[in-house]
């Protein structure tokens, strides 16, 4: 039997892309999620995870969006103190500073009286190559399994770190159907573990103006609350489960 962790980032956004998210859950496939503790929705995700232990919560560890939460990572920060985008935070950013503001968002997360199931990274950072030794490492100092950073086997990530044996990143884009996200639950059953990815969400202010992928979003929402796609997972005895089921 397939082990299936259908994983929403992006909790904490804003109380819209929460909200989705908690939808998501209850009433359709996600059965996990990541949270950004750096973002205007961190502490109300926080309140709804409390109310809703079955979800599992990992931390969605952020480099490029919004504002650090630790005060003093100058090289990460452009002159108004937001993060660089991805790009220019690879050129400009020190690993001190790096190591600093991964550690406090760690030391946040866990402010919030919640345990983490595992690490992943927004826009996929905890992978980048500058970036990946400080992720295994918090990965390691707190036994946590993270999102798998690469298919090559010989990947330290794939050698000394808990992660699932596939990860489906194709569930994105402006075309998505009901089909679309069940062709990617058949393909996860070729593997005793695996993790899609998905961005669910009620569209609000934040969302509408602060990410481009935003109206992409409400059509998630609907096809991960679809009961034929829920149906599909029952009928092929796929166990949707978080990082902490699949890692005891």
């Amino acid at each position: 039997m397939t082990k299936l962790v259908i994983n929403a980032d992006d909790f904490g956004y804003s109380k819209g892309v929460n909200l989705g998210i908690l939808e998501a859950y209850k009433h359709g496939v996600v059965s996990s999620t990541t949270m950004m503790v750096n973002m205007p929705g961190a502490a109300h995700a926080a309140a709804l995870a409390l109310a809703h232990p079955g979800l599992g919560v990992g931390i969605h560890l952020v480099l490029d969006c919004g504002y650090p939460v630790h005060p003093n990572v100058p090289s990460l920060v452009d002159e108004t103190g937001r993060f660089y985008k991805m790009e220019e935070m690879l050129e400009k950013a020190k690993l001190t500073d790096i190591e600093k503001e991964l550690n406090a968002q760690v030391e946040q997360f866990f402010k919030y009286g919640l345990s983490p199931t595992h690490l992943d990274g927004h826009h996929h950072v905890h992978g980048k190559e500058m970036v990946y030794p400080i992720v295994e490492k918090l990965a390691r100092n707190y036994k946590l399994p993270i999102r798998k950073v690469s298919a090559d086997d010989s990947h330290p990530s794939n050698q000394l770190l808990q992660t699932t044996e596939t990860f489906l990143y194709e569930f994105y884009g402006n075309t998505l159907t009901p089909t679309s996200l069940i062709d990617l639950v058949v393909k996860s059953t070729s593997f005793e573990t695996a993790e899609i990815m998905c961005h669910p969400a009620y569209i609000d202010e934040e969302v509408l103006t602060g990410s481009s992928y935003n109206v992409q979003r409400a059509r998630e929402l609907l096809i991960l609350t679809n009961p034929e796609v829920k149906q599909m997972i029952e009928d092929n005895h796929i166990e949707l489960v978080t990082y902490k089921n699949v890692f005891k």
